[in-house]
Formats: structure tokens, C-alpha cells, sequence
């Protein structure tokens, strides 16, 4: 079958595009809902490491003539003991028929009342594979005939094309989610990161990033964004930018953005390990407020790291804020005495020999990730 520029604006372009659209390939179900002559139809997506409850996605679509009529309910149908989804050999169209079960008249006389009642008279599956990592289930229905064989054979000459968006899109996830790893951990220690070029121009910057700091768009046509700063930082920014980007000067520089809450821009050259083709940044800057772990959290972690019991975690977890430890004791409900046999306890238990020791030890370890 030969590709009409038709094939290629409305179905094959919006399957590359639609990687990205949430939830994905909405606009190329509807084109091929309207290419088609489909009056319901509904695309599965399922992924292999997801969760036992974790619910499929599912993004059903509807031709214009049936927009008042109820989506296909994809639960009834997989009810039904219709063809095991997973058993449908990837990129093959199956019409309905080869999915009722001839060899029990009973639940086919169930399967074709139950389709009746749904208004699926005519209908065609296909399943799409990722390499085992995620499937795709399309099922495209009918009321008052049957597909033509030119919608048929369109089915079968997208199905490599889905399957080759399905294993993108599976790629893609994968990355986000080592994105949200990433960001998630960084944001929970208070830290922020962005990227910027020789000139001082912001390339990207990470959510938390985004929260703290203000911007503003690159003047002309030159894509990127700066950082709003007065005119002396600013232009002291673009300079260690060229510095870093040189190899001159020192290994980092730290630039002061808003005194008022603390705010400084720690700022080093860039060695992230991007893969080719990629728009290298020259430097990374990073700015941290302060933040702790919730404190119950961290107990919890010192009690499972060094035995402590609960009230000695609790003691450990204010010293390691840097509370005196009289205080910190009697907002436990401790006296002084009881504080500093729990303060010697909690020393000779973790090791370490006093409390800027303890905060030491705290703060390098994994307390601050809980």
C-alpha cells in the first residue's frame, strides 16, 4: 500500500508527535477514527513494570456522528472471554469474528448478545508489541457495516509504525523517570540546578530551579532565557560564564542572587555525560535553601541505622539541626541530665565524638534523603 501525503499528515506525523501528548496519540486515534469510518474505537496501553493495580491506559475515541453516545466500555468487552488479548500476534488485524469462541455455544450466544447491546456489529483488533516491554491493544468498532478493505489494509500498514511509537514512547518514559528520580531527590535536600552557555544564557533548568529564581526571555531571535538579575551581577554572571567555558580562572565561582533570602548561584563548568547529538551546556549552576528532612522521617532512619531508641533518635535528630542540647532535650520532654546521658549514649552508639560530629555524620549520610 503506498503512502498518500494524507497517510503522512494525518496518521503517520501525529504518531511522532503524539509521544508527547498526554495521554498519547490522541489526535492520531481521532484521524484514524475519521480514516477509517470508525464509530468507536479505543487504544490500551500497557506497560510491563507497571504496578498489579496499576490500571491501563486507555484513550477512547469517538467519530463526531456518536459523540452523544457512552465510549466503548473496554472492561465489558475484556469481560466477555473474547480472544485473549495477549495472545493476538502482534501487528495483525483480527476482525471480529476470530475473537468469539465457536467451541462453546453458550458464551458465544453471551458474547453476541452482550456485542449487540454495546452496538458492535463490525470491529477489528490489532496488538502492538515493545519488545516485551509494553503492548497496545486498538479495537476499532462498526454499528451498520463492515470495515472496507482499504481501511483494513490502512490498519495493517500503520501497525509497524504504532509499535515503532509504542517502543519510543516506552524509551521516553524511561527517561522521565529517571528525570523525576533525580529532581525529586535534589528538591527534597533544598537543591536546584540549571544549565547555562558560554554567554550566560539559561538552556534549562530543573522545576525547583524554576521556583526560585526569575527570568527573562533572550532579546532577538536567539533562543534560551536569562537570568533576572541587577545590571552588575548580571554582567558578572556572563563573565564567569566565559571564564568556566575557557577552562580560565577558578573551578567554580559563586555569585550572590537575592541577599535578602540567602540566595547564591554556586557555578562550575559543566561535565554532564550527554549523549550525541545534544546542545552542550558550558556551565551548571546550582543554589540550595535551607531545608531538612521531616524530622520524624530522619529519626526513623537514625533508629534503623545505629540502634538508637526512640527518644535518642529524636535527641540526635535535633542536634543534628544544631539545637543546644539542654534545649533540644527539654522540647522533648527531657531534663538536662537526661539530655546529656542520652547525648553520651547517642555518641558512643554512632560513633562520633561530640555534636559537630553528629551533625557531620547526619548530614553526609542518608538522613537527608528521607
Amino acid at each position: 500500500m503506498a503512502f498518500t501525503s494524507a497517510d503522512q499528515r494525518e496518521l503517520y506525523l501525529p504518531l511522532i508527535e503524539g509521544i508527547h501528548e498526554t495521554p498519547p496519540f490522541g489526535l492520531f486515534m481521532r484521524n484514524l477514527v475519521a480514516r477509517t469510518g470508525a464509530r468507536h474505537a479505543f487504544l490500551i496501553l500497557t506497560l510491563a513494570n507497571a504496578a498489579p493495580d496499576q490500571a491501563p491506559v486507555v484513550i477512547p475515541v469517538s467519530a463526531p456522528r456518536a459523540a452523544h453516545e457512552p465510549p466503548l466500555d473496554f472492561r465489558r468487552l475484556d469481560g466477555l472471554r473474547l480472544h485473549p488479548h495477549h495472545a493476538l500476534r502482534p501487528e495483525r488485524v483480527y476482525a471480529l469474528e476470530e475473537m468469539l469462541d465457536y467451541d462453546n455455544p453458550a458464551q458465544l450466544g453471551l458474547q453476541r448478545e452482550a456485542l449487540e447491546d454495546m452496538g458492535i456489529r463490525y470491529a477489528r483488533w490489532l496488538r502492538v508489541s515493545a519488545g516485551g516491554a509494553a503492548d497496545g491493544w486498538l479495537v476499532l468498532v462498526r454499528l451498520r457495516e463492515d470495515f472496507s478493505a482499504p481501511a483494513v489494509s490502512l490498519l495493517s500498514a500503520i501497525a509497524p509504525h504504532l509499535a515503532s511509537a509504542l517502543r519510543t514512547l516506552v524509551a521516553l518514559i524511561g527517561q522521565r523517570l529517571q528525570t523525576s528520580l533525580a529532581q525529586t531527590t535534589l528538591e527534597r535536600m533544598g537543591v536546584g540546578q540549571i544549565a547555562l552557555d558560554a554567554d550566560g544564557r539559561v538552556m534549562a533548568a530543573d522545576p525547583f530551579a524554576e521556583s526560585l529564581l526569575a527570568f527573562l526571555p533572550e532579546p532577538g531571535s536567539r533562543a534560551g532565557r536569562r537570568l533576572q538579575l541587577l545590571p552588575d551581577a548580571a554582567r558578572q554572571l556572563e563573565s564567569i560564564c566565559a571564564a568556566l567555558a575557557r577552562g580560565d580562572g577558578s573551578a567554580v565561582y559563586v555569585l550572590q542572587i537575592d541577599p535578602r533570602r540567602q540566595l547564591d548561584l554556586l557555578l562550575r563548568r559543566a561535565d554532564l555525560p550527554l549523549d550525541d547529538p545534544a546542545a552542550r551546556p558550558a556551565v551548571v549552576g546550582a543554589l540550595r535553601i535551607d531545608r531538612r528532612e521531616d524530622a520524624e522521617a530522619g529519626a526513623s532512619v537514625l533508629r534503623a541505622l545505629y540502634g538508637l531508641s526512640a527518644q535518642e533518635a529524636a535527641l540526635a535528630q535535633a542536634l543534628s539541626r544544631g539545637e543546644p542540647l539542654v534545649a533540644a532535650g527539654l522540647a522533648l520532654g527531657l531534663t538536662a541530665e537526661t539530655a546529656r546521658n542520652y547525648s553520651k549514649r547517642i555518641y558512643s552508639k554512632t560513633g562520633t565524638s561530640g555534636q559537630a560530629d553528629l551533625v557531620r555524620l547526619v548530614l553526609s549520610g542518608p538522613c537527608p534523603l528521607a
